[in-house]
């Protein structure tokens, strides 16, 4: 097995875990009520820690693919890599407002936060859904044509 390969393989794993640990995550912090500041801080640094994770595994996916002459499964992690890009400058700055103004106990940000919360959740489902799934069509695709 070539190198390129094996590199692809190990990154495309990483880039798996790294979505799978962050879902499993974040889905027990919806327990928090998120009326406090120290609640919303910890759920931010979380995500931006989810996102700068997702950002170098879905880089380094996209360029061990592409090595591997693997064009298709590279510009998806390419577009992965953008969108985690993207979310952390959308997300994380409005998660930083909101929790500015959590401080006043105003029941519209934490609800707010929390919606927020939620749909980064649902982000993230939908990207690992998105990345087994072209995993196992990029599987039968090369097999039917072997």
């Amino acid at each position: 097995m070539p190198a390129a390969l094996i590199a692809a393989l190990f990154f495309t794993v990483a880039l798996l875990v790294t979505h799978g640990y962050f879902l499993l995550g974040s889905v027990p912090l919806l327990i928090l009520k998120h009326d406090t500041p120290m609640d919303a801080r910890f759920v931010r640094g979380f995500f931006n820690t989810y996102y700068l994770a997702a950002m170098y595994t879905a880089s380094a996916t996209a360029v061990s693919l592409a090595l591997a002459g693997r064009l298709t499964l590279a510009a998806g992690a390419t577009g992965l890599a953008l969108l985690a890009t993207i979310l952390r400058r959308k997300v994380i700055p409005k998660m930083d407002s909101l929790r500015v103004q959590l401080q006043t106990s105003d029941t519209t940000s934490i609800s707010a936060f929390r919606r927020m919360h939620v749909a980064a959740i649902l982000i993230n489902l939908a990207q690992l859904v998105l990345i087994v799934w072209s995993l196992i069509a990029a599987s039968l695709q090369s097999r039917a044509g072997v």
